[in-house]
């Protein structure tokens, strides 16, 4: 009796398994070639199911799914669920040669996708070479069935994805700046859900068009999938009120525009109040660096009320390229929106406090070469003047089963060299990084605070810098070099803003604070888009990009994980 009693307790719990297991759901990703016509010209691209963008995903929060990757293109390739904490998991997170190795061409991976407590929208993208330029598409992650959003319900959810465009193969732009070690060639348009708009040749006929009822509120689900931009967004006569980044709920904040990096996202309510009419959606780039090229044009998509009579749509009113302040004043107003369903914790008792340089780097030409970085070099990119080496196997592989030669474990936790970071002139000499795979080992459920300080070496520029497994709080920036007696006086430990992709401002600092409690490997990159890996047709040979992933660390628990810098 006793015996039959624990056997049906041991079918009850099976069962219980197999109708959990059951209720995964399953995504079918195809990854092909596609033919698309842009600006007057046709070209092959590399898709997921044909789409660009591709497929939106559509999930409640603490659910789990399995994306079957099917490689069916020309290219190696992996997928990143950008802004998924994937607690525990990290052998399906994306990054190539760290988490990972590519699926070739011809064969098929599983990757398992665990949504913990993000909600809100966030997104997926190819993480090898240059392919995330098409491969990429929408993750919408709603509450748990039952719940409720922290703002008036609206009435339709749009995902606005922009990216941009190139009319030569974004391949061969790749191996054109990798081989000439110069800046990667401009794209050719931006695109607000794949398409460019009227603005640009051949493209008036297919310009995204976003029908709207009068009175009726929408939520706009904003993408930044641009290899390289940061964007200026905005909807003519139109406020939009930020309701959440990255999968983090905020307190509302209304604007004209929006200002959003590469890897960012941004859930934006918009109220159709309007006269009836046609209304310009607009993007067009954000930059500041001195003597650097960009594509600095503007894509368009039309808000169109039911009943209207066609008629000139009017244009947004966004800042200029060069507004600085417009850009960052609206960064750093965003508060993170503190409820009862939703808490959050600031670390206030530090651990450990990295202190780390991001910077452009100049390597010397090589003996033959001819280089078209600044001076004749070689463009890099570094962190504390490290410029990451992909390494013959992924970085958690060798990790996990403890096969030495990969990787170092002496990452400097500070600047190598002190000087005047954000100085107009930096001796040359210090703009030579050193090449590495280095990683720095953390303790699990330390409190961690990282300062990304910009500097002026070879160029200027903002940097989005990522990090893959965690969403961390922003918690101070400023311009120049990071004080560390002053500049901590003026955090915000209150309600700073919870991200997972932030812009350290030109010639200055942002401090974020995260608990490592997430033992996994995870990528902390600059969405810049330009990373140093290592690139295989077919499995041949393999070229370094012009510039790379800075550092990678590894958070040490019960497993591992990983953090990963890189910079244009």
């Amino acid at each position: 009796m006793f015996f039959k009693y624990h056997y049906c307790i041991l079918l009850i719990l099976i069962f219980a398994i197999c109708i959990k297991a059951s209720k995964i759901r399953r995504y079918r990703f195809v990854v092909r070639e596609a033919l698309y016509e842009r600006l007057c010209e046709k070209k092959w691209i590399l898709t997921v199911n044909g789409k660009f963008p591709g497929p939106t995903l559509k999930v409640h929060a603490g659910e789990t799914i399995i994306v079957d990757v099917f490689n069916k293109g020309n290219y190696n390739i992996t997928l990143h669920w950008h802004g998924v904490k994937q607690p525990r998991n990290p052998w399906t997170d994306g990054p190539a040669y760290v988490t990972q190795c590519p699926i070739q061409p011809g064969n098929q991976f599983s990757q398992k996708v665990i949504f913990s407590k993000e909600e809100g929208t966030l997104w997926w993208h190819a993480h090898s070479d240059w392919s995330r330029a098409t491969v990429h598409g929408a993750i919408v992650v709603r509450p748990k069935p039952g719940g409720t959003y922290p703002f008036p319900k609206p009435d339709k959810e749009v995902p606005v994805i922009l990216g941009e465009w190139w009319r030569e193969d974004v391949m061969k732009v790749l191996e054109e700046f990798v081989a000439s070690g110069g800046q990667p060639r401009n794209s050719d348009a931006y695109t607000i859900n794949g398409q460019p708009g009227d603005l640009y040749p051949c493209s008036s006929p297919h310009i995204f068009v976003m029908k709207v009822d009068h009175g009726k509120t929408y939520l706009l689900r904003i993408v930044n999938a641009a290899m390289n931009e940061i964007l200026f967004f905005g909807v003519a006569r139109h406020a939009l009120t930020l309701v959440a980044t990255d999968g983090c709920y905020t307190t509302p904040l209304t604007k004209d525009y929006i200002v959003i990096s590469p890897g960012q996202t941004m859930d934006c309510l918009l109220h159709a109040d309007q006269a009836p009419g046609q209304y310009y959606m607009a993007t067009h780039p954000y930059t500041n660096g001195f003597g650097i090229t960009f594509d600095n044009t503007t894509a368009t998509a039309l808000l169109q009320y039911s009943r209207t009579r066609p008629g000139p749509p009017e244009f947004p009113k966004l800042p200029l390229s060069n507004d600085t302040s417009a850009a960052l004043n609206y960064t750093f107003s965003i508060k993170s929106l503190m409820s009862k369903l939703h808490p959050f914790i600031v670390p206030q008792k530090i651990d450990k406090q990295i202190i780390t340089t991001v910077s452009v780097n100049a390597f010397p030409c090589g003996p033959g070469e001819t280089c078209a970085g600044r001076n004749g070099t070689r463009l890099a990119a570094s962190m504390n003047n490290v410029s990451f080496v992909a390494p013959p196997i992924d970085i958690l592989e060798a990790y996990f089963y403890q096969i030495s030669g990969i990787f170092s474990k002496k990452f400097p936790l500070s600047p190598p060299f002190v000087f005047n970071y954000t100085s107009d002139f930096i001796p040359f000499e210090l703009q030579i990084p050193k090449r590495g795979t280095k990683v720095a080992m953390l303790r699990y459920n330390s409190n961690i605070e990282v300062i990304f300080q910009g500097t002026n070496q070879v160029v200027g520029l903002d940097h989005p810098m990522h990090l893959h497994g965690f969403s961390f709080f922003v918690v101070g920036w400023g311009f120049g070099n990071f004080d560390p007696i002053k500049d901590p006086l003026s955090y915000n430990i209150a309600d700073p803003q919870k991200r997972n992709t932030v812009i350290v401002p030109k010639s200055g600092w942002v401090a974020i604070r995260f608990t490592a409690d997430n033992p996994a490997a995870y990528d902390v990159g600059d969405g810049d888009g330009v990373h140093r890996e290592e690139r295989k047709r077919g499995g041949g040979a393999s070229a370094p990009a012009a510039a790379g992933y800075a550092a990678v660390l590894i958070f040490s628990g019960y497993s591992s994980a990983y953090v990963n810098s890189s910079s244009v």
